[in-house]
């Protein structure tokens, strides 16, 4: 029974909880320690990327993962592809969440406009790696 590994910022849906347990069929879902959760939620915007800091992530999941563990990742889009190419060659299986975008705008009396914008889950889906001919 593989596990899964969390890489992102949010917590889990119970909607999202319900397809781990019965369409992943994960046994035990390991969260981003919270020195490395504070590494991942906080990843500079400017200048290059710290290769160095996501390192020390892909040294827990060399430590702890094995083959066909699944790892959700959703972040920052450089550290994301990063580390999606790091399960792909370590034999890891890397997922994000789709989600149905839904918005509401509506008028209120005072003339003012309120916007709402729902995010419902939908599924995991499996990062594929391209391959020429695909």
């Amino acid at each position: 029974m593989p596990n899964l590994f969390l890489l992102f910022s949010h917590t889990l849906t119970p909607e999202q909880e319900h397809e781990i347990e019965k369409k992943l069929k994960v046994g035990f879902i390991a969260p981003l320690p919270k020195d490395l959760q504070k590494i991942w939620s906080n990843i500079k915007p400017k200048g290059e990327l710290d290769i160095k800091s996501l390192d020390e992530i892909t040294s827990w999941l060399e430590n702890f993962a094995t083959k066909d563990d699944f790892v959700l990742i959703q972040g920052e889009f450089g550290a994301t592809v990063y580390l999606v190419n790091f399960c792909f060659d370590a034999g890891l299986i890397p997922i994000y969440a789709t989600t149905k975008r839904i918005y509401e705008e509506t008028k209120k009396e005072d003339g003012t406009i309120e916007r709402k914008h729902i995010f419902k889950h939908v599924n995991f889906r499996r990062y594929m790696r391209w391959e020429k001919g695909y």
